[in-house]
């Protein structure tokens, strides 16, 4: 009897493993690949024409790959596109037969797949629809169960979305999504182990990078890289995996890089395009590169926040129009890495596009991204009203990113005014000037206080979505030549330990700033009144809450912001509403920066 058990339990696996993946139309079906569940990359490859980059019939402009996906009701399309041998990211490979398209299932059950396969001239630009080639048509079925991640893996958490708020949401686990990352370097993908990526300009601005040629290699992060990671080409990528790994031990959450800083840009060492000087032809092999990284981040719980120009090369596609090679970038960066669950469209850092361009841009990334990941825009300090206030409402776009050194504010002001317009924008700051200096390396500023206290409390106290800091490029490790994260590891401290006061300590999504309940000036309060208060007093010292006509008894604790920790006593144990009541003083250090923690005693 338990062999006919045994037997038995082995026919089902076996069943389970055939029909996980149910192709339907035979040899024109995709190979699917991927673990099969629920947030996990289910990625779809197909034998289609053999051709190659540079290729007289273009296989990035003169083919449009897209595939519905179903499920019940749900429908996703997703663009596709030219994966040479399928396997370039390890072979460099410019030509092949493969061609892919990338999915992340949001339920568990049954999806059926068809695909739409076409040619003609410039068809991958827009509606035009060409002639049915090689593999249209094909469709198919696969099976998805749960997903197995927990922790800060992004699989476990699910898509990272707008909903409105004040903040992103994570949709499998609900909940809400406060950052603290990494601005520089920009150019973080200036990296020497990607094909075909080298400097192509004469740099040679003081302070801005080692010399004339510069090129990242992360060394200092080789130590970081642990078995098991991946790698590309017999080893490669060992610096840059171990810098992703040594950011998120210090409890960081996300990554802003640019994709494309040529035609003036200030690297001049990131395109994901064949040559520098080519629009309409991508690298397959260094985008495969990039989709290694990007995957791993996914894992680690890193966000990817790609600025898709900046302000020296924003004019640089179709002369800031949306035209035919803004089109192209667009459509693949999203069937590349539109499938990341954590990820978040730039237009531009300090972008001077004009505002019926920037709706373009959003609309167009939009129709685009089957995910509808969220879309900001970076600007000048001094031209918010001008970058901002059109978009105030406008159904594409969901947040500035602040570029400040006014950061309470300006942090108040739109989420005040996009609350108004009845569209909640997400507001975060993720950059301080001035631009020579921002957040300075450890050994030229180990306290940083300005920046503590002024900046990223600012943001988050007025009900700011969080925080990724720049390096001025006046000092080492700078926003271009940055090569350790170590060099400000006391930085990632400090911020660590307000991410996890606001996790830990607060029903921050139920909050709201409310600097004038305190009587003390230039501090910050950030409450649900009558049942929570946050006040934050960067000088030190005291002062009186108005608790207005609040009864009740409210414990006061102390949170100490330059060494995290438990919460803990000061001279006050326990204050008593209504009207306004001294909180007392924390417990030791009373002229440095502290928080208190107001809470009504049920």
């Amino acid at each position: 009897m338990q062999q006919c058990k045994f037997t038995l339990l082995i026919t089902i696996c076996f069943v389970i493993a055939v029909f996980a993946v149910l192709p339907v139309k035979g040899a024109d079906a995709a190979k699917i690949s991927g673990e099969m569940k629920k947030w996990h990359k289910v990625t779809l490859t197909f034998t289609g024409p053999q051709t190659s980059e540079n290729a007289k019939l273009n296989p990035f402009l003169d083919y449009r790959l897209n595939v519905m996906f179903a499920k019940g009701e749900k429908r996703y399309i997703a663009p596709g596109y030219y994966a040479a041998d399928g396997n370039a990211g390890q072979s460099s490979a410019t030509a092949g037969n493969k061609w892919r398209v990338h999915f992340v299932p949001d339920e568990v059950g049954r999806w059926s797949y068809t695909v739409s396969f076409h040619t003609g001239e410039n068809i991958a630009l827009g509606n035009k629809r060409g002639s049915a080639t090689a593999f249209d048509g094909a469709k198919g079925r696969f099976n998805i169960s749960a997903t197995d991640k927990k922790g800060r893996d992004h699989r476990g958490k699910g898509l990272l979305k707008y909903v409105g708020k004040r903040y992103l949401l994570f949709s499998e686990t609900g909940e809400f999504f406060l950052k603290g990352g990494a601005d520089s370097p920009e150019n973080f993908l200036g990296y020497a182990d990607f094909d075909n990526t080298y400097d192509s300009g004469e740099l040679k601005r003081q302070g801005e990078a080692a010399g004339d040629k510069f090129i990242h290699r992360y060394e200092p992060h080789v130590k970081d890289w642990k078995p098991g990671d991946p790698t590309w080409k017999n080893g490669k990528g060992k610096g840059m995996i171990g810098a992703l790994n040594y950011l998120t031990s210090k409890g960081m959450n996300s990554v802003y890089f640019i994709p494309y800083n040529i035609d003036g840009g200030d690297g001049k060492d990131v395109w994901p395009w064949t040559e520098p000087d080519e629009k309409f032809r991508f690298d397959c092999s260094k985008l495969d590169q990039w989709e290694i990284v990007f995957s791993h981040m996914d894992k680690l719980g890193l966000m990817l926040h790609i600025i898709t120009q900046e302000t020296e090369n924003d004019q640089g596609l179709d002369g800031g129009e949306l035209g035919p090679e803004r089109r192209l970038y667009y459509r693949e960066l999203v069937a590349r890495f539109g499938h990341h669950l954590a990820l978040v469209w730039n237009l531009g850092e300090e972008n001077t596009n004009t505002f019926a361009q920037r709706k373009d841009f959003c609309r167009y990334i939009k129709e685009l991204d089957p995910y509808n990941h969220p879309i900001v825009c970076h600007t000048y300090p001094g031209r918010y009203d001008e970058v901002y206030t059109p978009l105030l409402g406008y159904k594409y776009f969901e947040g500035p990113s602040l570029q400040t050194n006014d950061t309470h504010n300006q942090t108040l002001m739109w989420l005040d005014r996009s609350a108004s317009s009845g569209r909640q924008w997400f507001v975060c700051l993720d950059e301080i000037g001035p631009a020579h200096t921002g957040v300075k390396p450890d050994k030229d500023d180990y306290e940083h206080d300005e920046v503590r206290k002024k900046h990223l409390w600012g943001n988050l106290m007025a009900g700011g979505a969080g925080v990724e800091w720049y390096f001025g490029y006046k000092f080492a490790h700078n926003d271009l030549n940055c090569e350790d994260w170590r060099s400000r590891e006391h930085m990632w401290d400090l911020t660590r330990y307000a991410l996890e006061f606001f996790r830990k300590n607060l029903p921050f999504t139920q909050m709201t700033h409310n600097d004038e309940l305190t009587s003390a000036k230039n501090d910050y309060c950030f409450a649900e009144p009558g049942r929570i208060y946050a006040i934050y007093l960067p000088s030190g010292g005291t002062t009186k809450l108005d608790l207005g006509n609040y009864t009740g008894s409210f414990s006061v604790q102390w949170y100490n912001p330059r060494t995290g920790g438990k919460l803990q006593k000061g001279t006050v144990a326990e204050i008593t509403g209504p009207s306004s009541v001294a909180i007392g003083q924390p417990p030791e250090d009373s002229d440095k920066d502290w928080v208190a923690l107001i809470k009504l005693k049920s």
